[in-house]
């Protein structure tokens, strides 16, 4: 064994921060590179868009949660290329990070099909600023909507459209509606409850495909009951600012329109010059490395490998953390002298998502459970793997306070502008037109627009690498 044996891991998601930590005693030197300060807990960021948690409960910097460990450096940087024939990374701001083991652990983003320009229009909800984005456009709908007299332009402001049902969009959906049920009518006095609709498009035959049957048929139902139309079947064909085009020929018209749909892996793959799968994810050896590269490691959102029933191993956080204490045994056990390379196996501890208030699915094996009980279920496992006792606590608090009071203290809308590719106003100022969103909205869709990301992966919830339980 050496000290001077360098481990440097990539990505301070569920994956690499599992992994630092999980190397806190071994003898080698850890430097975990990341372009954001700090670990999100993303389970819990719909909640941030919807106005129940600020940002900060749900985030803890990854220099505080590693501080203790005396042999972690962390570097704030965004990793442009690998060469893996020099056993070093190349980053945007600083030098050259050598390494004897690699750890890539990126994650994933928000993939349109090849229709980045939707992303003015229909935000995804992967990080905490699209997560503020989404919460402004939404209390900014129902302030315009407070101030229109005309019913039908009105219903056009209330009109909420989320297009994906896996439990982000399943989620976001309940929780729309639950805010503008309970909380904003409320405090709005031309807005009326009844006013408000909540559209959730899936694409597929069902929500919640990777759920029992019985469990997606409850989950449509608890969406019912909060008064959310789901639309199975059914396929997004063109986004504007006035709404959605439906494969059906129909359009919804809607202002807020909040993209759940899919993702793909990150864009630092394709510098690896390795085979890859459709949504760009690294196809690993057994063991979770590279072929022709042992020393280098992919795990979670960023890697393809099929599990024990030959299916691909779903990209939620599970996935990630057990790979990520997997390679770090792998890597202790050869510093000490044990070549063995034990391939990974998965252990599923099962998959939930939440709905709204007292309304949420949970499937464990076996084990099914819907309603009240699912939902006690989600806040413990949710509360158990949040990092810092703050966090816990706070978060806590909130569900507690909004659960008996129906109110929820973070509805501040932030940012100089009203929505995507608008002139810049006032913070206090909300009076541009429908027509004048349009026009400007119209002009940033013929500016250039980013290049087409890979085709999404064909993952089993179609969604970001999620919580621990989920």
């Amino acid at each position: 064994m050496t000290e001077g044996t360098r481990v440097v891991i990539v990505g301070g998601g569920f994956g690499g921060l599992t992994a630092a930590k999980a190397l806190r005693r071994a003898p080698v030197r850890v430097t975990l590179v990341d372009r954001r300060n700090h670990h999100l807990f993303q389970p819990l960021l719909y909640q941030v868009a919807m106005a129940g948690l600020a940002p900060s409960e749900i985030a803890m910097p990854i220099r505080a949660a590693l501080r203790r460990q005396a042999n972690t450096t962390v570097l704030l940087d965004e990793v442009s290329d690998i060469d893996l024939v020099a056993k070093r990374l190349l980053c945007k701001q600083g030098a050259p990070v050598p390494y004897d083991y690699l750890i890539l652990a990126p994650g994933a983003r928000t993939h349109y099909f090849g229709h980045d320009d939707w992303s003015t229009f229909a935000p995804g909800l992967k990080s905490i600023d699209d997560a503020v984005e989404i919460r402004r456009r939404v209390l900014l709908a129902f302030e315009a909507a407070e101030r229109e007299p005309d019913p039908a332009r009105r219903a056009h402001y209330l009109r909420f459209v989320v297009i994906g049902g896996g439990p982000t969009g399943v989620e976001l959906a309940g929780a729309i509606a639950e805010l503008a049920r309970y909380v904003l009518s409320r405090d709005f006095k031309n807005v009326k409850p009844s006013e408000t609709s909540v559209l959730l498009i899936e694409g597929g035959p069902r929500v919640l495909a990777t759920f029992d049957e019985t469990l997606s048929n409850k989950t449509v139902e608890q969406l019912a009951e909060l008064g959310v139309k789901v639309r199975s079947g059914t396929i997004v064909k063109e986004i504007s600012p006035e709404g959605v085009l439906l494969n059906t020929g129909e359009h919804l018209a809607a202002k807020t329109i909040v993209w759940a749909a899919g993702v793909s892996s990150s864009p630092l793959l394709e510098a690896l010059g390795v085979e890859v799968d459709r949504g760009g994810r690294a196809k690993v050896m057994p063991d979770c490395s590279l072929p022709g590269h042992p020393e280098v490691f992919v795990i979670g959102d960023a890697a393809f490998l099929l599990g024990d029933d030959g299916k691909p191993l779903p990209g939620v956080s599970p996935t990630a953390m057990q790979q990520a204490r997997h390679v770090a045994k792998l890597i202790v056990g050869e510093l000490r002298g044990d070549k063995s390379r034990t391939p990974f196996h998965y252990r599923d501890k099962g998959s939930m998502a939440t709905i709204g208030r007292s309304r949420a699915i949970a499937q464990v094996g076996k084990l099914k459970l819907s309603g009240m009980l699912a939902w006690l279920a989600w806040l413990l496992v949710h509360l158990i793997y949040l990092i810092g006792f703050r966090n816990r606590l706070l978060v806590l608090f909130d569900w507690a306070w909004s659960y008996f009071t129906y109110r929820r203290g973070s509805r501040l809308i932030t940012g100089d502008r009203l929505e995507a590719g608008t002139p810049e106003v006032g913070t206090a100022t909300f009076a541009a037109t429908p027509s004048a969103l349009a026009a400007n909205a119209a002009r940033a869709l013929a500016s250039p627009q980013p290049t087409t990301p890979p085709e999404p992966r064909p993952s089993p919830s179609g969604e970001p690498v999620r919580g621990p339980a989920q």
